[in-house]
């Protein structure tokens, strides 16, 4: 008999001991993971329950238009929030009318917003990072070629330089997804040079990478991946990485941390990653609370 997988929200961590940020969620996509007839909680809800565990402020992701128009809104209503916008590497190409299969076989949907053209695509997300104060990031932008063919990769490139100028012209945080582009991400930060203040967004980059990224002055966000059995590697990475240049982050609705792979995430669930990277750092759990907070800050300004 098939094994019925758990889709529902995992239970709430114990308290953290002092506040701590979110690097890194999409809380307008929390919708799309949970289970038929599962009611969708709101902003609000989901905000107070975060809270409620010690996960007070939330950098919230908009990556494709109408995930930055949601973001240019929530942020606004909610003190709790603050944004980060950008054209997701793996839009980019649909913006340019690139359809391309991947290796994979799969097509990207097409959906009414990539009749856009991609310089129209960015320049409005430069318009929200342009007129909302709130909005503290360029992100996530960066490269993907997990499914992604030559016509793909070039466009993604083109976006990403985009990208980066407008964070180096805003003077606001970069927030960089690199999914095994690896060595096409770094030769554009080189060519380019990066922004002042520069995040990869859940890190996924071995040890050698992760000591050039900190002696690059950047910043490494962990998610549920570092929690995962198999990922020595990655927690290798964490342990190379000073404490001071270490985010954490759910990207939820995605990337549930272990135990609870495969069900809901949210906010709520920093404190189970938190608590893998104290271990890591062998650092007690109110100091890793306090760095990473104080490098929120940092990074975004003060909510």
């Amino acid at each position: 008999m098939a094994r019925v997988r758990d889709r529902s929200w995992p239970p709430a961590p114990e308290v953290l001991p002092r506040p701590v940020v979110d690097n890194h969620t999409h809380l307008d996509s929390i919708a799309q993971v949970l289970a038929d007839g599962e009611p969708v909680p709101t902003v609000a809800q989901l905000i107070a329950d975060a809270t409620a565990v010690g996960v007070t402020r939330m950098v919230q992701v908009g990556c494709d238009l109408p995930a930055a128009r949601w973001t240019d809104a929530a942020v606004r209503e909610h003190p709790a929030l603050v944004g980060a916008v950008a054209i997701h590497p793996n839009e980019a190409p649909l913006h340019a009318g690139v359809r391309e299969v991947g290796p994979d076989g799969l097509d990207p949907s097409v959906r009414e917003h990539h009749g856009v053209d991609l310089d129209t695509a960015i320049a409005e997300i430069a318009s929200i990072a342009r007129t909302n104060d709130r909005v503290r990031a360029i992100g996530e932008t960066g490269m993907d070629l997990f499914r992604t063919g030559e016509r793909g990769v070039a466009v993604q490139r083109e976006a990403f330089r985009a990208h980066v100028a407008l964070a180096k012209e805003l003077g606001i945080a970069l927030q960089i997804h690199d999914r095994d582009a690896h060595a096409e991400v770094l030769d554009v930060l080189a060519k380019d040079g990066a922004p002042d203040r520069t995040v990869f967004h859940c890190y996924s980059g071995d040890a050698a990478m992760a000591e050039h990224c900190v002696r690059e002055g950047w910043f490494l966000s962990f998610a549920g991946p570092v929690t995962f059995g198999a990922n020595d590697g990655l927690r290798e990475a964490l342990r190379r990485t000073p404490l001071s240049q270490v985010l954490v982050e759910t990207d939820a609705p995605y990337l549930t941390p272990h135990p609870f792979r495969g069900r809901p995430n949210a906010p709520y669930l920093v404190p189970v990653t938190l608590r893998t990277i104290a271990a890591v750092h062998d650092v007690d759990l109110a100091t890793v609370c306090d760095t990473v907070s104080a490098t929120s800050e940092r990074l975004y300004g003060p909510w």
